[in-house]
C-alpha cells in the first residue's frame, strides 16, 4: 500500500448540546493521525439567552483551528447547516456526532476516502462500530444502538462534498430530531444522480445511555417517518435501507387497548374482556420479544414490562401527530452533479486500486 495519500482539505462539524461525550470525541479526533482538519466547528445548540456559549473541553491540539458557535436550537439538521456555513472554503465537510469516538487511524483512512472519491461522489460514510459487552447479552438499549452499525448513510460520521451539500440546499430543517435527517439527505442526493460511497475509516459509537424511558421517547421518530413518506414516497424505506419496525402492530395493539377501555366504560363487559385479552396477549408477546435477547436481569425485565405497555400508544400518538403536522409537506427538487457520474467502486476494489 502507498505509505501516504494526498487528500483534499476538510473541515469537521460537530453539533452538540454540551454532553460529556463531546470531550472523548474531540480528544479522539485530535490524536487520529493523518492530515488535520482545516477547521473544527462545534455548534452548541443550547446557547444562553444572549446567544453566548459555554466553554467547552477542546483539546490543546485543536484549539487553534476550533470555533464554538451558537446553534439555533432547532435540532441537529439546523445545527449542521450552521456549522457548514462556518466551515470555510473547503471541498469536504465531515459531520461527526458528539458521542462518537474516531479510531486511531481515522485521519489516515479519511485521507484515502476523500482522495479516492470520484467527482460525482457526494458523500463518503464511515464504518460505525458499536462496542457491546462481551460478558453478557446486550440490553434492549444497547441492541438499539448496535443497529447503527448496519444503518446506511448515518451522519454519526459522514463526509459530504461541499458542492453537493450546497446543491441540495443543506440538511432539511423540518427534521427537528436526530432521526431521518441523514436518510433524507442521502435520498435527495441519490435522486439527483450523485453517488454515495462507503469509506474505510472506522468510528466507534458507544451505546446510548438514556434511562428506562429512552425507548418510549424514541417513538417520536414515527412522526419523522411520516415526513419521509411525504417527501420521498411509499418506497422510501426500501431505498434508504430502513426496516419498517413494529408500527402496524403498535397501532393495532393501541386500538384494541382503547376499545377495551371504551367497552368497559360503556358497560359492554364481554367485548371489554375480549379486547382486554387481545391487548394483554399482544403486550406479552412484545415484552417477550424484547426480554429474550437480553440479559434477563430483574431490572431489565421490569424495564421491558413497563416500556412495552407504553411504547405502542406512544408510537401511535407520534404517528398521528406526524400525519397532521406534515400533511402539506412537499419535497425539494433534486440537484444534479456537475458532470456525468461513473460507477462507484466497492470498498474491496478500491483497496486493490491503491495498493
Amino acid at each position: 500500500m502507498n505509505a501516504r495519500v494526498s487528500s483534499p482539505s476538510y473541515a469537521v462539524v460537530v453539533p452538540t448540546t454540551g454532553r460529556p461525550s463531546l470531550r472523548l470525541c474531540l480528544e479522539a479526533l485530535a490524536r487520529s493521525g493523518g492530515r488535520p482538519p482545516s477547521r473544527v466547528i462545534v455548534v452548541h445548540d443550547r446557547p444562553g439567552r444572549d446567544g453566548s456559549v459555554p466553554e467547552l473541553p477542546v483539546p490543546e491540539e485543536l484549539r487553534r483551528v476550533t470555533s464554538v458557535v451558537p446553534g439555533p436550537a432547532r435540532g441537529p439538521a439546523a445545527a449542521r447547516n450552521v456549522g457548514a456555513r462556518h466551515a470555510g472554503d473547503v471541498p469536504w465537510i465531515v459531520f461527526l456526532d458528539d458521542d462518537v469516538v474516531p479510531s486511531a487511524r481515522w485521519g489516515e483512512d479519511l485521507a484515502r476516502d476523500l482522495a479516492e472519491a470520484s467527482a460525482g461522489t457526494a458523500a463518503v460514510a464511515a464504518r460505525i462500530e458499536v462496542p457491546l459487552p462481551q460478558d453478557r447479552r446486550p440490553t434492549d438499549g444497547e441492541r438499539n444502538t448496535a443497529a447503527l452499525a448496519t444503518a446506511r448513510w448515518i451522519t454519526a460520521d459522514m463526509a459530504v462534498r461541499r458542492e453537493a451539500l450546497e446543491a441540495v440546499g443543506g440538511f432539511d430543517e423540518r427534521f427537528r430530531r436526530a432521526f431521518r435527517e441523514d436518510a433524507d439527505l442521502a435520498l435527495r442526493l441519490l435522486d439527483g444522480g450523485w453517488l454515495l460511497a462507503q469509506g474505510r475509516r472506522r468510528t466507534a459509537h458507544p451505546p446510548r445511555q438514556g434511562g428506562r424511558w429512552l425507548s418510549v421517547r424514541q417513538q417520536a421518530g414515527n412522526g419523522d417517518d411520516v415526513l419521509m413518506r411525504r417527501l420521498h414516497g411509499p418506497d422510501w424505506r426500501t431505498r434508504a435501507g430502513a426496516p419498517r419496525g413494529r408500527l402496524p402492530r403498535h397501532r393495532a395493539l393501541t386500538a384494541v387497548g382503547a376499545a377495551a377501555l371504551v367497552c368497559a366504560v360503556t358497560g359492554h363487559r364481554r367485548a371489554a374482556a375480549v379486547c382486554g385479552a387481545l391487548w394483554g396477549a399482544g403486550t406479552a408477546e412484545f415484552t417477550l420479544a424484547r426480554v429474550l435477547p437480553g440479559p434477563r436481569t430483574r431490572a431489565e425485565v421490569l424495564d421491558m414490562i413497563l416500556t412495552s405497555a407504553a411504547i405502542p400508544p406512544a408510537a401511535t400518538w407520534h404517528w398521528l401527530r406526524g400525519l397532521v403536522a406534515h400533511h402539506h409537506a412537499r419535497p425539494r427538487p433534486p440537484a444534479r452533479p456537475p458532470e456525468p457520474v461513473g460507477t462507484a467502486l466497492p470498498v474491496e476494489a478500491r483497496e486493490e486500486a491503491v495498493s
